[in-house]
């Protein structure tokens, strides 16, 4: 793995800004695949690995670009949870961990930096510096990962009855008789309109 101020480098690039996420982020990847027997994520090592992240911030793109994982690679597993964790899986050994930031982190950015005003700023500094057992809760898990859910080719394609599209890798609905898509079966994040130019 390289040193964090590289790493830190890569992360900014690709997100744009450097912040406390991207800083959590960077460390919870390098540990985490560390701790399963990953030392080259991004090259020899890159289909070794899944990583399920748990909240849609900063974290989870500082984890990418560390990682290399990517949700198209389909090795980036994104769980809607709203929390600051990742798990790492190596597919090799079957070995996981699940890394969470600690709440109590931000109390003692605040205590180690109190002559610096900004909070965002005491983050950045103590997130970069601190022990992981300041940062981190390290736990062996077992990671659940189906066939459909493998990188590589779709595993099955199937046609949705009602509106046609396909639908990959099993995430078809049998209802009443016939092949849904989720949307067609239990309603959408979005709604067609008719009034939009085509």
């Amino acid at each position: 793995m390289q040193p964090l101020e590289v790493l830190l480098t890569e992360c900014a690039r690709l997100h744009g800004h450097m912040c406390a996420g991207q800083v959590l982020g960077a460390r919870m990847a390098a540990l985490g695949c560390q701790r399963i027997g990953i030392d080259d994520p991004r090259g020899v090592d890159r289909k070794k690995l899944i990583v399920w992240v748990e909240i849609d911030r900063c974290m989870a793109d500082a984890v990418s670009a560390v990682t290399g994982v990517r949700l198209g690679q389909r090795s980036l597993k994104y769980m809607d949870y709203g929390k600051v964790a990742a798990t790492f899986l190596n597919l090799e050994t079957g070995n996981a961990v699940r890394v969470v930031a600690l709440e109590s982190s931000r109390g003692l950015a605040d205590q180690r930096f109190p002559e610096i005003d900004s909070k965002k700023e005491r983050q950045l500094r103590f997130y970069q510096d601190a022990p992981d057992a300041d940062l981190f809760r390290i736990e062996a898990v077992a990671a659940h990962l189906g066939e459909n859910d493998l990188p590589g080719h779709p595993r099955s394609r199937v046609i949705c009855s009602i509106c046609g599209e396909g639908i990959n890798d099993g995430r078809e609905v049998i209802a009443d008789g016939g092949v849904r898509c989720q949307p067609c079966a239990h309603g959408s994040y979005y709604a067609r309109r008719d009034d939009f130019p085509q």
